[in-house]
């Protein structure tokens, strides 16, 4: 027992998770010590309510790095899926539930993430650069063929889904009420469902080896380009899952309050560890960074800093993410070919 903790904390030090918890404790900490208020139960469920939306965006931008990849596309394929959806549901005065809804959004973000899986995949074209470009067609179709507008009343079932709590916190000093929306079981079900993919089926594993090589996937049996096609398909219709929860919520469906969160987004997974590189990295950390990034944009004002400040917060985060995984990389390059070095001299 005593040779293996050593081992165990050395292990534990290697990876961003702790250091992510740490930060994160100690700024909820500060938080509750400025302002007393952080750790009410009101506060507890707005931050988790925060969390649904960057948390599914979180989740697909996860797989996609891990593959290797980097998509800047989410936001407008969730914002013309979503967008498409409601526009159609009002057009043919659609009073059913939130079934319907979901589904045609799920098959429109499965139908939007084939076109970057067909791209990326078999024509191998960069996913930066796809996404970059499929992220202006989105929006282009969404502004041209759909005549987009902020649509300020949205269907009864969508309405009513979107109000629906699990439960109400009170603030007994402040008196202020949050709900908890029932849509926070959805984030859960997805986040449990691809942790499940990730670690325990050969998908997952084909996704990490294709991220660390994908000569070395390939080799290894793994097929590469229907790998790459499934994937961009779910992280499609995650992010339409995503965009339908968020009109709910909200109550409208605006055409572009979804888009420009994908630096965001990318940082907090970065910040938790995963490697920009991809191969490497973990479920866990992506959700650490995203909560992170989540408490820093919706606690600000608990600490009694403007809002307009926000931004200088989240750039500053976005760099410390990218530079620590930056480091990261160098470090084991490093580390392999000083073990390289050893095994020539030997």
């Amino acid at each position: 027992m005593k040779t293996k903790t050593p081992i165990f904390l050395k292990k534990l030090a290697g990876r961003n998770e702790p250091y992510v918890f740490l930060v994160l404790f100690a700024l909820c900490l500060l938080i509750e010590f400025r302002s007393g208020q952080f750790f009410s139960s009101n506060n507890l469920v707005d931050i988790a309510s925060a969390l649904i939306v960057p948390g599914l965006f979180a989740i697909g931008t996860f797989l996609v790095i891990i593959s290797g990849g980097i998509d800047v596309s989410f936001p407008a394929l969730a914002s013309l899926s979503v967008y498409a959806t409601t526009k159609y549901l009002l057009d043919i005065e659609y009073q059913g539930g939130i079934i319907l809804p979901i589904v045609i959004a799920l098959a429109i973000g499965a139908l939007l993430g084939a076109f970057n899986g067909l791209f990326i995949g078999y024509f191998r074209l960069p996913a930066l650069i796809v996404t970059l470009g499929s992220s202006s067609v989105f929006k282009g179709i969404m502004q041209g063929a759909l005549n987009s507008k902020q649509l300020t009343i949205i269907p009864i079932g969508m309405r009513t889904w979107g109000t629906t709590a699990l439960f109400t916190a009170r603030n007994p000093v402040s008196g202020l009420t949050s709900r908890m929306p029932v849509a926070f079981i959805v984030f859960l079900i997805v986040l449990g469902f691809v942790f499940f993919l990730m670690r325990y089926t050969m998908f997952g594993r084909s996704i990490y080896a294709i991220g660390g090589s994908e000569t070395s996937a390939h080799r290894a049996g793994f097929n590469v380009i229907r790998t790459k096609m499934i994937m961009y398909i779910m992280v499609g219709m995650i992010a339409s899952l995503a965009g339908v929860i968020r009109v709910c919520m909200m109550q409208q469906a605006h055409p572009t309050n979804m888009l420009g969160m994908e630096m965001n987004i990318i940082a907090g997974v970065v910040l938790g560890g995963t490697a920009i590189t991809g191969g490497r990295g973990t479920l866990l950390g992506c959700m650490l960074g995203t909560l992170l990034i989540v408490i820093v944009e919706n606690s600000l004002i608990l600490l009694g800093i403007p809002t307009s400040w926000k931004s200088v917060f989240t750039g500053a985060l976005i760099i410390i993410g990218t530079g620590v995984s930056a480091y990261q990389v160098i470090l084991m390059n490093r580390i392999k070919k000083t073990k390289l070095l050893v095994k020539e001299a030997v």
